[in-house]
């Protein structure tokens, strides 16, 4: 099983297209968007080829293989312009190697809170815009980083969930972090 995981497009164009690209080379069936969408946030500089509508026009034909969650920059109103949900706070998917992924944005719920989860399960959240592959104690956190917006000297990157690793990847190819699921 292969997913493809993203975060912190912020509505720019130019990132989204990359994503995109990255998305389609690497197999994945599916693309979960872990939030902040199409707005920039009134705490995010403007990001460079920032076109919202755009961006919308570019993930609606990939509809039917996103799983998205709501960011704390995401409203009803970025809502009209997909074609796919994007509202819910989160989203429970189960894995066939039994683990449950926890899919929330980050803002609401995260390693310091989050519903009763089972030894082994993930929280993969984006919002700090920091990249994330972890086991603490009985869970794992994994944070793709952001695709526009990365924090803390990280590259733009997304996730990969391939087999039994998550890995969070630059653009250019290197894994910037990973853990096995093992």
């Amino acid at each position: 099983m292969k997913l493809f995981f993203a975060s912190d497009l912020h509505g720019c164009f130019d990132s989204t297209l990359k994503m995109i690209a990255a998305f389609e080379q690497s197999g994945a069936k599916h693309l979960i968007l872990l939030g902040d969408i199409l707005n920039h946030g009134p705490r995010n500089p403007l990001p460079v080829g920032y076109a919202p509508i755009k961006v919308a026009e570019l993930l609606n034909p990939y509809g039917d293989k996103i799983i998205a969650v709501r960011g704390n920059c995401d409203s009803e109103v970025d809502q009209v312009l997909l074609d796919f949900p994007i509202m819910s706070d989160y989203n429970l998917v189960l894995l066939p190697n039994g683990r449950r992924l926890f899919l929330t944005h980050g803002h609401l719920y995260n390693m310091a809170n989050h519903p009763r989860l089972c030894r082994g399960d993930i929280i993969a959240s984006g919002h700090t815009h920091v990249p994330v592959a972890a086991q603490h104690d009985d869970l794992i956190e994994f944070n793709p980083g952001s695709v526009t917006i990365p924090r803390g000297g990280h590259a733009a990157s997304y996730g990969l969930l391939n087999d039994n690793t998550l890995s969070v990847m630059s653009f250019d190819g290197q894994v910037l972090c990973s853990v096995d699921l093992d």
